[in-house]
């Protein structure tokens, strides 16, 4: 309908391996967002949003995850679905947020910024659960 318009491309920063380099990550939410804001034609917003995203998902793995994320032997697959479901929330509400503020660009209209906000991270993490729940390994 032109107001929500989600943006499952952030599942990326919650797949991406944990133990991965840091740098290629970088480099590649940076890329990601650069080629959807070419597509978009949205002066790298998307490029901005997803590189903050990425550069703030050790701080949200740490809050979501606490100490177990510091051990080498980390996994998914040793977490609570709320836990997982409250990292992928704080991921998307980041980026989102950071989005729709550089794209508005205006304290005057902050109650359509929050509008947005909202409703576009509520539809776009019902979107990167179902595709996460959809995509994953069944443990048996």
């Amino acid at each position: 309908m032109g107001f929500i318009n989600p943006m499952v491309y952030v599942i990326f920063l919650y797949w991406y391996p944990i133990k991965g380099n840091r740098g290629v990550f970088m480099l590649t939410a940076f890329l990601l967002g650069l080629i959807i804001d070419l597509f978009s034609d949205t002066l790298a917003l998307h490029a901005l949003a997803t590189l903050t995203a990425a550069y703030a998902r050790p701080l949200i793995m740490r809050f979501c995850f606490g100490v177990n994320y510091e051990f080498q032997n980390f996994s998914f697959k040793n977490t609570t679905k709320v836990q997982r479901l409250t990292f992928l929330a704080l991921l998307v509400l980041v980026h989102q947020m950071v989005f729709f503020f550089l794209e508005i660009l205006s304290f005057s209209h902050l109650l359509l910024i929050l509008k947005k906000i909202f409703a576009t991270s509520l539809v776009t993490i019902f979107l990167c659960s179902l595709f996460s729940s959809l995509f994953s390994p069944k443990s048996e």
